[in-house]
């Protein structure tokens, strides 16, 4: 039987304006790190890239630390052609300072109007050189979670998106519990209805391993 090979990425990135402060977001990274240990869990050959998370490195799969969605992007560009599999659970910073200063800014001297510019879509750009490779998105949203998320699967040429709705209480970042609804391509959704981050990422492994990988 083929060695499945999995990447995976999870946890927020970090923007630095200085070498203090940054732009990121709430994420920990539990989402996808729970990912992460349920594919080694069932033999697929994993690869997480993880963003700045206290969260340890995972025994039997190997952990990449990165900081920025650059670092992300790069990290994920060297392994990608040789996975079967991209879970994209990443929180990555959307926009990032145009110019960085090199040390702290003090107070009177901090620029309140930054000029900003875009990071690297990771996922767009990866479903541009995709050859034989699955990709997983997740869908991180707020309000019209569905309708958001099956826009992201069609411009991102991805073959499943899981829509998380990360405003719910008792879900989304820093929590332990979670609910993914799993949109794939073609319009079908699973509802893998609610449950701790550790519950459904078993779930989530389990069906993709049947869905696009059983023999």
């Amino acid at each position: 039987m083929k060695k499945i090979r999995c990447l995976i990425t999870a946890g927020p990135t970090r923007e630095y304006f200085d070498p203090v402060r940054f732009v990121s977001n709430p994420s920990t990274g539990k989402m996808g790190w729970a990912i992460a240990n349920a594919a080694k869990d069932i033999g697929w050959d994993t690869i997480l890239v993880l963003g700045p998370s206290a969260l340890p490195d995972i025994d039997g799969a190997e952990t990449v630390r990165v900081v920025s969605a650059q670092d992300m992007f790069e990290a994920c560009k060297r392994h990608f052609d040789s996975c079967d599999i991209l879970i994209m659970s990443a929180a990555v910073s959307d926009v990032r300072p145009k110019f960085r200063l090199p040390n702290k800014a003090k107070k009177d001297a901090i620029d309140l109007r930054p000029e900003l510019e875009r990071t690297p879509d990771i996922l767009l750009e990866l479903s541009k050189i995709k050859k034989n490779q699955v990709l997983i998105g997740f869908a991180a949203e707020t309000q019209n979670v569905m309708d958001y998320a099956k826009d992201k699967l069609e411009r991102k040429n991805l073959d499943a998106i899981a829509a998380n709705n990360v405003g719910a209480a008792g879900a989304g970042f820093a929590s332990d519990m979670n609910k993914i609804d799993l949109i794939l391509r073609g319009g079908d959704v699973v509802d893998f209805g609610a449950g701790t981050k550790t519950e459904l990422a078993k779930q989530l492994v389990d069906f993709l391993s049947e869905r696009f990988f059983a023999e």
